[in-house]
């Protein structure tokens, strides 16, 4: 117990944390390893124990101990006993109950014989029980392996999945030490070292998990130095087309994988290779709601030795459904965050797989291999009348009519002025807005209705500069290589969310070859569900470690 210390653990797993204290920084990036943040006001941020914190923790290698010997170390007062009790309770339940494979037997094994009788009769895990063998073992359904696994997380008992996979095609690759380019590559420590995670040399207790490192900082390598590691046919899944190109144009800048054996498998091609690209969205077509989706059978179209899922935290619910079946692939989730705007991050942990490596952003930041940034929140006020609109506007509209106040457009074209000489994107959610600021900027607009060939024509002018300014609607929160991009103007959001907050920083955490600074601007209108919306966006970014100057914009126009 040490009064001057940053932190205060309370009995209802609730854990403050002073943000002006000097420990700050340290204990934040303790407690981002198994708990989530809840709350970032100015001065106490406030972090909880959750079951799934811990269970990533666990699945992690961290102990119970380790986890009460960094609450000790900074809290200011003793643990409440009953803290203790619940860490040491959630984390020994993960890989307490075991899944292996014996023949083609799928069983579960546990040393707790109250919890097997449980497990046996409890109605979540019963349609996947074929029949008990002893006190310790039941033999399950090894065609229903992910139902089982979801079945058990949901009953508080994630299973450690141990019965291994399917080899898969074999794939003989390995990682270029020159690009096409004529460039020197090699993985960074932390790719190598995510990978290797990952992999964990073959073992049963590799194959699936997910590795959570920010944008910019080379997820991509993070897979093609799992694929040289498992040398398997390999499926590849993404956002969208223009992430499928940056994959393929990645697999056959740096890998010896010859170009006929990589395909597309998108709404204009549908090429099935040994590595194959898709979408997440051809995936989910399907020409009805009643009809089934033609494109599942992409899964067992070839024998994959691998599955990656990038932009994991995106997976939509009926991939979810898909690949509860296909349990015997190994399986790596690619992510800036593990966030989930649905809440099915145990869904996340059951069928990909727990988190199996992360590193924090500014540690990253510290080592020069994303860019520093500078994060503002600006606030703009309503005239009366707007404010009258508001006031009486159905619930629904509310968050609308703040996001799209006119006084954005003058904060705008002031920052955009400011930054004139930077490579400036300009985010937002409603296309009215975007096009009235395009208009305004003399800058393209990029929604999701530009044609591919048009987005990749944009991204390649900005890339080389010849375009200084872009506006894009979400289509550009993710799976974009926009190197130079070093400000970001955010003007609205969707809602509260964390996750797309997180990646739109990422558009501008490239590192910069003259080692300036990124600037990420979030506008928000004053006492309004906007700036309600905009704390809860922030959250992550608060937790990975930055911190949001707030900014009137009277006086910024003032000045």
């Amino acid at each position: 117990m040490n009064p001057t210390n940053p932190m205060i653990v309370q009995s209802d797993k609730t854990i403050l944390l002073e943000v002006d204290h000097p420990q700050h920084a340290e204990a934040r990036d303790a407690l981002a390893q198994f708990a989530e943040l809840e709350k970032s006001p100015e001065h106490i941020h406030t972090y909880r124990l959750s079951p799934l914190s811990l269970w990533n923790a666990a699945a992690g290698g961290m102990t119970a101990e380790q986890v009460m010997d960094l609450l000790t170390q900074y809290s200011k007062y003793a643990i409440p006993m009953n803290i203790a009790v619940d860490i040491r309770e959630y984390m020994n339940r993960y890989g307490r109950i075991k899944l292996i494979r014996e023949g083609d037997a799928l069983l579960l094994t546990s040393n707790d014989a109250a919890l097997m009788a449980e497990i046996y009769h409890h109605k979540r895990t019963q349609p996947y029980i074929l029949h008990q063998l002893n006190s310790h073992t039941i033999q399950v359904d090894a065609s229903r392996r992910g139902h089982i696994k979801q079945a058990l997380i949901h009953i508080g008992f994630p299973a450690e999945d141990l019965a291994g996979y399917t080899d898969g095609s074999p794939l003989p690759m390995k990682l270029r030490d020159t690009t096409l380019q004529g460039d020197e590559f090699a993985p960074r420590a932390y790719q190598y070292a995510a990978a290797a995670a990952f992999y964990a040399g073959g073992a049963p207790s590799g194959g699936s998990g997910v590795v959570v490192l920010p944008c910019g900082a080379g997820k991509t390598i993070v897979g093609l130095a799992a694929m040289a590691d498992i040398q398997r046919a390999t499926l590849i899944l993404s956002p969208n087309t223009i992430a499928v190109r940056q994959w393929i144009n990645e697999i056959l800048n740096k890998t010896d994988i010859p170009p006929e054996m990589v395909g597309e498998y998108t709404g204009e091609r549908k090429d099935i290779c040994p590595i194959t690209v898709s979408t997440y969205q051809i995936l989910t077509y399907r020409p009805s709601e009643d009809a089934d989706f033609p494109h599942f059978s992409l899964f067992t179209s070839y024998d994959w030795g691998l599955i990656i899922y990038d932009e994991v935290h995106l997976l939509p619910a009926p991939v979810f459904r898909v690949t509860a079946e296909i349990q015997a692939r190994r399986r790596m989730g690619l992510t800036a965050t593990l966030i989930r705007e649905d809440g099915r991050e145990a869904d996340v942990f059951s069928l990909i797989g727990p988190k199996k490596y992360d590193v924090p952003w500014r540690e990253l930041e510290r080592q020069g291999w994303i860019a520093t940034a500078e994060c503002h929140e600006i606030r703009v006020s309503m005239t009366e009348d707007e404010q009258l609109n508001y006031a009486v506007a159905e619930e629904r509209e509310k968050y609308r009519l703040a996001a799209e106040s006119p006084t954005k457009l003058t904060v705008t074209r002031y920052l955009a002025e400011r930054h004139r000489d930077d490579q400036v994107l300009i985010i937002g959610q409603y296309i009215d807005q975007l096009k009235v600021l395009a208009e305004e900027l003399e800058a393209p607009l990029l929604t999701g209705k530009t044609a591919n060939r048009q987005r990749e024509k944009l991204y390649d002018q900005f890339r080389r500069g010849e375009l200084k300014r872009l506006v894009v609607s979400k289509v550009a929160n993710f799976a974009i290589d926009l190197p130079d991009a070093n400000v970001a103007i955010q003007v609205s959001g969707t809602f509260g969310s964390r996750q797309e907050e997180a990646q739109r920083l990422g558009r501008i955490l490239r590192p910069k070859s003259d080692g300036s600074l990124a600037y990420f601007y979030s506008i928000v209108t004053r006492d309004t569900r906007d700036q309600e919306f905009s704390a809860n966006r922030q959250l992550f970014l608060t937790e990975q470690g930055y911190r949001y100057v707030i900014e009137d914009a009277e006086m910024l126009l003032a000045s």
